[in-house]
């Protein structure tokens, strides 16, 4: 049922939503809760799971949710800290561990408590998929507290990226090629290592830019272990979901456009529109295009929502479907990064 229906994507009001019908939450996949720090984190419904992030939605939009729609019926349950919705396509997970409970006294704690986290909270991810019959993750979101903070060994987000690493290499997963999509952000409030995803029973198809050297292949000067994910990929099947992933302005592997957040979030979107190129030219048809996408943008700095705003519209259309989150973003220089989802 629902083999080739759309993948829907939605930004209602958390109060609004909680007014439908049970039948109206038949065909909700996911839900994706964001907040301040200290704002409650509250599920629609009790039975309902849901990612709850750490960053906060800007715009004037306090109370926006994010859902996702597919053709039920849908299932929820639990697989030790995982929790999760599915129907016979997808599945959708999530959980969240403290970097608290990792912590090493004779050690760096910043590094050593968020590398046991890390490690952790893929190993059980990763379990519960094997478990629940959905092996493959086609997109994953990271959210991780002080992602550019420094400790003795380097960048918090370098100490993420070789956890995570271990974790694809502890089950005998690919760290190169046959990776997820995926998005690491940082969020500007204490909070635990949050992890969310989509997974099909299918492989994807996985997508490089040509304008850009693939994330895993990184040199080492942005870190010892390169980050594990694809740019982007297409859901196998008839549906052909294409998901990007969290996309900045960086031309081959170094950022470009340095302290100008006009100029960042246009080389950003000409790496989306080669991203799209690459997918219609897998496909050999002229599926995606950037009017037809759903955004959800990362921005660090509050003040540049404007800029940004403006120029995703005079590229896209002044109909583009945008959510705005206030993020810190893998590298210090990077203002601005941009994901989207397209059908």
């Amino acid at each position: 049922m629902g083999a080739a229906a759309k993948l829907q994507i939605d930004y209602p009001r958390l109060a609004d939503i909680r007014q439908h019908p049970a039948t109206w939450w038949r065909d909700v996949l996911a839900v994706v809760c964001y907040a301040r720090d200290g704002d409650a984190l509250a599920s629609p419904l009790p039975d309902m799971p849901a990612a709850h992030v750490m960053l906060p939605v800007l715009a004037g939009l306090d109370g926006t949710v994010e859902v996702w729609r597919l053709a039920g019926p849908m299932q929820s349950g639990q697989h030790g800290r995982v929790q999760y919705r599915r129907n016979e396509r997808m599945l959708f997970a999530a959980l969240s561990i403290a970097e608290q409970e990792f912590a090493a006294p004779q050690s760096d704690r910043s590094a050593s408590a968020l590398r046991g986290a890390t490690r952790a909270v893929y190993r059980q991810l990763f379990d519960a998929l094997s478990a629940l019959g959905f092996p493959h993750p086609l997109r994953i979101w990271n959210v991780l507290p002080e992602i550019n903070g420094q400790t003795r060994e380097g960048e918090r987000y370098w100490h993420f990226n070789d956890a995570r690493q271990e974790a694809f290499i502890g089950v005998r997963r690919d760290i190169a090629d046959n990776v997820p999509a995926a998005s690491a952000l940082g969020s500007p409030h204490a909070g635990p290592l949050t992890v969310y995803c989509i997974a099909s029973t299918r492989a994807p198809i996985t997508l490089e830019n040509p304008r850009q050297r693939s994330a895993w292949d990184y040199p080492a000067q942005y870190g010892p272990k390169s980050p594990t994910f694809a740019r982007g990929c297409i859901e196998s099947g008839p549906a052909q979901t294409l998901f990007v992933s969290g996309t900045a302005s960086i031309v081959g592997f170094e950022t470009a456009h340095a302290g100008d957040v006009r100029a960042q979030t246009q080389e950003t979107l000409r790496n989306i529109g080669a991203l799209l190129a690459a997918a219609n030219a897998r496909l050999g048809s002229e599926r995606y295009a950037l009017e037809r996408l759903s955004y959800k943008v990362y921005v660090r700095r509050p003040e540049d929502l404007s800029h940004i705003d403006q120029e995703l519209r005079r590229a896209i259309g002044p109909e583009a479907r945008a959510l705005y989150l206030k993020a810190d973003i893998c590298r210090r220089d990077l203002l601005v990064e941009i994901e989207a989802l397209g059908s």
